[in-house]
């Protein structure tokens, strides 16, 4: 009894922590190359409703959008929104880490 109350516990917990996990879409994108094309980029993805936060870096080729808690958005999507831009996404990635982070680790290379 005792041992499936803990496993319960333990179940219940570890939700709880995989729901509060930042979620953000790390995409490599060529073709950005002024703060023009990256504003457009920013732009489109704030405009998304599931958007908590958007960081686009020229030098390295990134766009990361990080998602509201709770809150989905398929690679396509944002594939499909950087290549309506006029841009290729060369790659797509999901992160835990917060856009703020993102954007601490590309600005300190």
């Amino acid at each position: 009894m005792k041992k499936l109350l803990l496993a319960s516990i333990i179940t219940v917990l570890l939700s709880n922590i995989a729901m509060a996990a930042t979620q953000t879409i790390k995409a490599n994108v060529n073709g950005m190359v002024c703060a023009f094309c990256a504003q457009g980029i920013e732009k489109k993805m704030r405009a998304l409703s599931q958007t908590k936060d958007v960081y686009v870096n020229l030098k390295q080729r990134i766009v990361a959008v990080e998602l509201k808690e709770g809150q989905t958005l398929s690679n396509d999507t944002v594939k499909d929104l950087i290549k309506d831009a006029g841009y290729e996404v060369t790659s797509i990635e999901m992160s835990e880490h917060p856009v703020l982070q993102i954007k601490a680790e590309m600005e300190a290379k």
